[in-house]
């Protein structure tokens, strides 16, 4: 029987991985709450090992910080993910040429926000490589001399991208991509992620 969450994901007509250990699902779910500069969303990861299905859920945001919803790099708006699902859209490599995160590499879809409040508006769609990639909410995430606790405010950590509040629960995803590598290195070098609404 599959997790709850990977049964919701199916329920949209997404596609879940089910063959084989640690063949990674990775998703995120959106809050409801579209004023909020806070860590108010999830991401998450369901997998199995030795066949038996396991879900971790981290803290996090799926949506740009105020600063950048009022500070908007792009002409065109802030991005802002659109909820689907993006297969093959990510693989290992350098955040800003300065760590390991899962970065993009085929084209997303966002909404572009370009009223300049702080309130996240879900208009338009467009479809690129934007550089939404999925990091930690930290310049130095791998050191652990320097972790904290979860970060409250989102501020500049995301213009868009997918974003940890906590540097421990990046590095545990982390570690599970690089694991889905070694258990599978012909094939899993790229990594699909599903954004759901928030559902109850």
């Amino acid at each position: 029987m599959l997790p709850p969450v990977l049964a919701h994901i199916q329920s949209l007509g997404h596609e879940v991985f089910t063959s084989g250990d640690y063949n990674l699902n990775l998703f995120g779910i959106r809050s409801s709450d579209y004023s909020s500069g806070e860590f108010n969303d999830l991401m998450g990861c369901a997998y199995k090992a030795d066949g038996q299905w396991i879900v971790a859920y981290w803290v996090a945001t799926t949506d740009p910080g105020t600063y950048y919803r009022e500070n908007p790099m792009n002409v065109n708006g802030t991005a802002i993910l659109v909820p689907g699902q993006y297969r093959s859209a990510w693989k290992i490599g350098k955040h800003r040429g300065s760590y390991d995160a899962l970065v993009q590499i085929a084209p997303v879809k966002v909404y572009r926000d370009n009223n300049l409040d702080s309130i996240l508006d879900h208009v338009g769609e467009e479809a690129g490589l934007y550089g939404i990639n999925l990091h930690a909410s930290s310049s130095q995430p791998y050191d652990e001399g320097r972790d904290r606790d979860a970060s409250e405010e989102v501020s500049r950590w995301s213009a868009g991208c997918q974003v940890h509040a906590t540097v421990t629960g990046f590095r545990e995803m982390m570690k599970l991509a690089n694991k889905q590598i070694a258990e599978h290195p012909t094939w899993a070098q790229k990594f699909t992620y599903t954004l759901v609404d928030q559902w109850w």
